[in-house]
């Protein structure tokens, strides 16, 4: 399985960040193979319009099946995931991306 995460930062002990379409990284986190990978997202910050779209397009591309955020995607990239077969858990926006995957692995996140 794989498990995209919008962070702060590019390692497991970085912030989530509670944003889905101006995140500035995304950790992908392949739990079969332990391997990661880290998306740079920070180019996102100088978009005026359609954040949320741009990433979701950047997150279709890693092929993940799970999306772990703090927030949940906003109006236009909600619609955008809706099309896939993302299963996105929120409420770790306060976490760190370890405690984050503790959390969705124990069952705290909400499903979105």
């Amino acid at each position: 399985m794989r498990i995209a995460f919008t962070t702060k930062g590019k390692d497991w002990d970085s912030q989530m960040d509670p944003r889905f379409g101006r995140t500035d990284y995304i950790f992908l986190y392949d739990d079969e193979s332990e391997e990661t990978l880290i998306e740079d997202n920070t180019a996102i910050q100088n978009a005026a319009h359609g954040a949320g779209p741009q990433t979701a397009k950047k997150l279709f591309d890693l092929s993940p099946d799970i999306l772990i955020t703090g927030n949940g995607p906003g109006g236009n990239a909600a619609e955008v995931l809706k099309k896939s077969e993302l299963k996105i858990y929120i409420g770790a926006g306060n976490m760190t991306v370890k405690e984050a995957y503790s959390a969705f692995k124990e069952g705290r996140l909400d499903a979105n």
